[in-house]
């Protein structure tokens, strides 16, 4: 059973940034991040691979967000960096198991609010 607690989430102005974080155990899953808007389905937005390497975005985040990861022991630290929101990005979060997530293991969330 893998625990995922997301953090970092808030309201911030539009072109702002925000970096959220997600603490896993165990940690050596590929990991995603996904977002869910109010009225809309759950949409993968990031993925990486176990060793760190191959980051992969969805088409409307490139070049804005950046997912990393640490891992020390058996726990993971997964992290999503977002530059220049707006007021689109606006969802709760989730860390999940899996490179292309379905969602199927993924944490409670994180709600990021984009608006002036």
């Amino acid at each position: 059973q893998v625990q995922l607690v997301e953090s970092g989430g808030g309201l911030v102005q539009p072109g702002g940034s925000l970096t959220l974080s997600c603490v896993g155990f165990p940690g050596y899953f590929s990991m995603s991040w996904l977002r869910q808007a109010p009225g809309k389905a759950l949409e993968w937005v990031a993925g990486i691979n176990s060793g760190g390497f191959r980051p992969g975005y969805a088409d409307f985040v490139k070049g804005r967000f950046n997912i990393s990861r640490l891992n020390v022991d058996n726990t993971l630290t997964l992290y999503l960096q977002m530059n220049n929101l707006t007021p689109e990005d606006t969802a709760m979060y989730y860390c999940a198991t899996g490179y292309k997530s379905s969602g199927a293991q993924k944490g409670r969330g994180t709600q990021v609010t984009v608006s002036s």
